[in-house]
């Protein structure tokens, strides 16, 4: 007897009785039988050589697909701690999920050893081995029992077959919400594992690609520390960072674009370029803007503060600390707790520093009674919060543990949900695109599915008034099931920069719950009180990862808007230097920002300087320069082009130049570069 089995398309196939997801493929076409990895069985993901019942709706999981890259990076990392436990046998392992772009596996080494970066070799060359042998991936289901004494001499593993047959501890877990332990879980009493080759198991749900002759694009990339479950009090593993891609020029163009990123690290270049640190003695996650980067920094914050102005938003300032009450009432101190800092206690109370601005916006808002003639009320700020980060997830400006944010939030009708949505949207993608993106992709994400607060309908209707804003915008997005804040649903809007990296900036919340935890009341046109909807959002997100993003989008050559220094005059010789001053005199009085190099190093040694810092443009002056009032114009190049030294052109005209160079830039009518941000002429 054959069996229908129904695919994406709406067509069917019929196959023999015990046909599994490689026959299906097999059926198909030959060439979809080569890349099929596994298949979705009325949506749930499960191995290749799974037989199909009739009537299963099936699709096959190819491996040029973000699903498919999963699977091939999760059955990597398998690899990897096969090699591991081959070349190391008393070491133990604890578990190895696929991330963005690859996967990690977390190791204990005994007496305390730990990897080195010349110890991958030996790892990814014992990898290569175990590919070129082409196991072949087994799924076998246990009992928690004997699972533990299949992995007695694993103590994490033991650790997550426990925490798999009494799941409750996952939800005060940190690292549960990561879904690392969640890869290893399995629906009932089972638990699952694989095995691979003569001896080598994992505790693991799956899928995994048929065999590992299909893992042969792989790289090992570094060794970090990081503590077992994200906790500082557990033991520090060794963890072991690698990529994984399904052909060789993929995997070719990550690691070029890996070396490139190694060039733009935003870290690196801000001490190069001299606009911040991160002192020791500040602790981690914490920065101090040195002058030219906080006037890039003063650039931004005074292009938001116009932006929101001019779009009807009202500035307020709210402070650093807040007692406790405010944060147990907004439900932070409940949902929020790990990633607050510790409360201080002054005057009998208990005193929080701010991990998030919204609290005090609703304060704003309660401070009197509302009329539905008074919203949208719009609230903006650039508030500085403080969030604990664990000092191994700190990373500059990327992850801190102080920041300041461009938040705002909207208190306005139901009624009014929809077009505010809608125009937020166009605001922040026309923010985006001022700062030199033009790639987008946006997210929803909904419900998280275990802390949140508010009734169900409640978040129904704010994801639906999200979705209805989206499409209403002709928006494409993808939904990210339980990825929203624990008090509201989302959109995310991630940019492409320019090697191709997504960065999530702008955020997009719909709130009924702080409304209705602090009681907010607005009266309405029939008299009556009516709650408000909350909607918070950021355009920017944080100001520092913001302009920790720029600098690496930009490489550091920022455009001419931002760059803290747009042009420097360099004179020949001492006989040049007042006409040099009268240069930048002329040029600073234009309102842009101007530096006179006075200095007596050669020539060739300052614009070699000037050239290290970026600059936009570098002026030459001599004596033909002189008699005809022009200058010799040096423009920045990239790496593969040279730009041609335009010698003879008069001063009027660069000036004139310069300034259509900063609107186009900046792509605005709000003239941050000049008006806000006046020039001085530097020696």
């Amino acid at each position: 007897m054959g069996i229908d089995i129904h695919l994406p398309d709406k067509s069917s196939r019929t196959l023999n009785e015990g046909a599994t997801g490689a026959d299906l493929a097999a059926d198909i076409s030959t060439s979809l039988a080569k890349k099929a990895l596994a298949i979705k069985k009325n949506g749930v993901q499960i191995d290749l050589d799974v037989e199909l019942e009739n009537g299963d709706a099936i699709e096959i999981i190819t491996d040029d697909t973000e699903e498919g890259l999963e699977i091939i990076r999760h059955s990597t990392a398998h690899v990897l701690a096969q090699a591991v436990l081959t070349l190391y046998p008393e070491a133990t392992f604890a578990i190895g999920p696929p991330i963005e772009n690859g996967f990690y596996y977390d190791f204990e080494l005994p007496d305390g050893k730990s990897f080195s970066d010349d110890d991958l070799a030996a790892i990814s060359s014992k990898m290569a081995e175990i590919v070129k042998a082409d196991q072949k991936f087994v799924r076998n289901e246990t009992d928690s029992k004997k699972a533990l004494k299949l992995f007695s001499k694993h103590p994490y593993k033991c650790e997550i077959i426990e925490t798999v047959s009494n799941p409750s501890p996952i939800n005060s877990d940190g690292a549960a919400k990561s879904g690392d332990l969640a890869s290893e879980m399995t629906s009932g009493d089972a638990i699952t594992y694989y095995t691979n080759g003569d001896n080598f198991f994992d505790l693991c749900r799956g899928p995994h690609v048929p065999s590992t002759g299909r893992l042969k694009h792989f790289a090992l990339e570094k060794v970090a520390g990081a503590y077992w479950r994200g906790d500082e009090k557990r033991s520090m593993l060794q963890r072991i960072y690698g990529t994984a891609w399904n052909s060789a020029k993929s995997l070719k163009q990550y690691l070029v674009q890996l070396e490139e990123a190694a060039k733009r690290d935003h870290r690196k270049l801000a001490r190069e370029l001299d606009l911040l640190s991160w002192p020791e003695s500040l602790g981690p996650g914490l920065a101090v803007w040195h002058p030219k980067g906080a006037l890039i920094r003063n650039i931004i914050e005074q292009y938001s503060r116009d932006r929101h102005i001019a779009a009807g938003y009202d500035q307020v300032y709210s402070p650093h600390i807040a007692k406790s009450e405010l944060w147990q009432t907004s439900g932070h101190l409940d949902f929020y707790s790990e990633s607050m800092y510790p409360a201080m206690e002054l005057d009998g109370a208990s005193y929080y520093p701010k991990p998030m601005n919204c609290p005090f916006h609703v304060l704003t808002f309660s401070s009197s009674q509302k009329s539905y003639r008074q919203l949208p009320l719009r609230l903006f700020e650039l508030g500085t919060v403080y969030r604990y980060e664990l000092s191994g997830a700190v990373h500059g400006l990327m992850r801190g543990r102080g920041f300041t944010q461009d938040d705002s939030h909207i208190f306005c009708t139901q009624e009014q949900m929809g077009a505010e949505i809608f125009a937020l949207l166009d605001f922040s993608l026309s923010v985006l695109r001022d700062f030199g993106f033009d790639q987008f992709q946006t997210k929803l994400s909904t419900r998280p599915f275990e802390k949140s607060v508010g009734e169900d309908s409640l978040w129904e209707l704010a994801t639906t008034g999200l979705k209805d804003a989206l499409e209403k915008a002709e928006q494409d997005y993808t939904i990210d099931e339980g990825g929203g804040a624990f008090y509201g649903p989302k959109i995310d809007i991630d940019v492409k920069d320019a090697i191709g990296r997504s960065w999530q900036l702008s955020t997009i919340q719909v709130d009924f719950n702080l409304p209705e935890r602090f009681d907010l009341t607005y009266t309405g046109e029939d008299s009556q009180r009516h709650r408000p909807v909350m909607i918070h959002r950021a355009l920017m997100g944080s100001i520092d990862r913001f302009f920790g993003v720029l600098i690496e989008h930009y490489s550091g050559a920022f455009p001419l808007w931002l760059a803290p220094e747009q042009v420097r005059v360099l004179p020949v010789a001492e006989a040049h230097q007042d006409y040099g001053q009268k240069v930048a005199d002329e040029i600073s009085a234009a309102g842009f920002r101007v530096l006179l190099d006075s200095s007596d190093q050669p020539l060739g040694k300052r614009i070699r300087s000037a050239k290290v810092l970026k600059l936009p443009y570098i002026l030459v002056v001599g004596n033909e320069d002189i008699a005809a009032n022009t200058v010799g114009v040096n423009e920045r190049s990239t790496e593969n082009e040279k730009s041609e030294v335009k010698r003879g052109i008069v001063l009027t005209d660069f000036i004139s130049e310069l300034k259509k160079e900063a609107k186009l830039d900046a792509n605005t009518d709000i003239d941050t570069d000049i008006d806000t941000q006046k020039g001085g002429a530097k020696k």
